[in-house]
């Protein structure tokens, strides 16, 4: 008889505390949802400032060119790659 008394304990306060749950994740999901979401918001808006401030004053003047040259690189370590295979098709 106590372990039946023990066992309804049991499942009695495993069912409270389910549906305790079950509502403070109803009331805290959308206010998490919202923070979230707002946080994204401030997060793209704060990108796309940056690039807007990047296009609106550009570092260079307008009509300005730059040429770069590369650094050529040696062409004598091409040699030591390897040897050249020819493969040959096989029916």
């Amino acid at each position: 008889m106590l372990i039946l008394i023990t066992l309804f304990k049991f499942l009695f306060w495993l069912f409270i505390i389910f549906y305790l749950i079950k509502i403070f994740t109803r009331l805290l999901a959308p206010i998490l949802i919202k923070r979230f979401a707002n946080r994204m918001h401030d997060r793209f808006n704060q990108q796309f400032n940056q690039k807007y401030e990047d296009q609106k004053n550009p570092s260079k003047k307008e009509g300005s060119v730059i040429i770069e040259k590369k650094i050529n690189s040696t062409k004598g370590n091409s040699e030591k790659i390897g040897e050249y295979v020819d493969f040959e098709e096989v029916d």
